[in-house]
């Protein structure tokens, strides 16, 4: 079987490379890797905080991913705190733990009931509607927003690289500010109505706190700030990493068309697993040709679905990705001129 038919190559699919978009747009300093799972967003994020790191960026890589496995892929244990990434001068690593920050929301929900119910002069426990509130599949995830926020407004490092969930779930979490925005509006706008008549019907005029509008009013601007970040063309891009397969790449598609409703600024795609047809000779195994040819098909369907918007192409490395002196070889293919194997 011969595999010398296609006159295109999988560098012509790489009109404008990482390098160049980066190098375009000096103040760029959010950037989120996502995708189907299992197509290898957690080393591309790794390889591009790496890589800015090398160029001298104070880089954090983070992962929102609740099946965390960057500690996995940088061979220490990240979980929980900033850690300075070994071999990685000017790059530091997180996987972020949400089980504080789901405490010191439950703990912040119950005193803000406790304090409704005194006001409305209900007698019963808050910790029945607390236990309800928290309960709910999306809270982690909302816990996972509140983190990734908080880092994000600490800004102590010059770039954010995030690896973030399989896209449905990370299209979610970024789309939780447009959501979240909705909410605390109508919260705000029920609390201020209640609050009025509350002061009509009442013999005294004087102001009372009410310490849950005064949270719904900062969470709405907490909120509000975020969604400005998330959506700046300046500051944010997001990638979508694929591999040449049927599946990845209709995910991507679909991804790429929720997130422009959101909009989230779009930063291109990143084609990862693609074996070397160079490394190949025509005598190997057909299981091998076959999939070198499978790709090659799919390179076709990338290049009508994706015009204009590949970053690289990263190659089927020969052993796993895992350290940083492989992350370093991924980097340099990732940050390359023609970006290509």
């Amino acid at each position: 079987m011969s595999l010398q038919t296609a006159s295109a190559t999988w560098e012509d699919l790489v009109e404008e490379p990482l390098s160049a978009v980066i190098e375009a747009r000096p103040t760029l300093k959010y950037l989120f890797f996502g995708g189907k799972g299992g197509v290898g967003k957690t080393v591309l994020a790794g390889a591009a905080a790496l890589g800015l790191a090398r160029r001298g960026r104070r880089v954090l890589l983070v992962s929102t991913n609740p099946v965390h496995s960057l500690s996995g892929l940088l061979d220490q244990d990240v979980f929980g705190r900033v850690t300075p990434v070994r071999g990685g001068e000017g790059l530091c690593a997180l996987e972020i733990d949400t089980r504080e920050t789901i405490e010191r929301s439950k703990r912040e929900i119950k005193e803000k009931i406790d304090w409704f119910l005194k006001y409305a002069e209900i007698r019963t426990r808050a910790d029945a509607f607390v236990e309800s509130a928290t309960m709910n599949p999306a809270f982690e995830e909302s816990a996972m927003f509140e983190s990734m926020i908080d880092v994000i407004f600490r800004g102590e490092y010059e770039v954010y690289v995030f690896d973030t969930a399989p896209t449905a779930n990370a299209r979610r979490l970024l789309g939780m500010s447009a959501v979240y925005s909705m909410w605390v509006q109508k919260m705000v706008q029920s609390r201020e109505e209640a609050r009025s008549l509350r002061r009509l019907l009442s013999y005294s005029k004087q102001e009372e706190a009410d310490p849950l509008l005064d949270y719904l009013l900062h969470f709405r601007d907490r909120i509000a700030a975020a969604k400005r970040l998330l959506t700046d063309t300046g500051l944010t891009a997001f990638f979508f990493v694929t591999l040449p397969e049927a599946l990845p790449i209709a995910v991507v598609r679909r991804f790429i068309s929720w997130f422009q409703d959101f909009g989230i600024p779009i930063g291109g795609v990143i084609v990862n697993g693609v074996i070397d047809r160079a490394m190949v000779p025509d005598t190997a195994p057909p299981f091998v040709l076959n999939r070198i040819a499978a790709q090659e098909t799919y390179r076709e369907e990338i290049r009508r679905t994706f015009p204009g918007m590949v970053r690289a192409v990263i190659p089927l490395f020969e052993t796993e990705v895992r350290g940083v002196p492989m992350l370093e070889r991924v980097a340099r293919v990732l940050f390359a001129p023609g970006a290509g194997p």
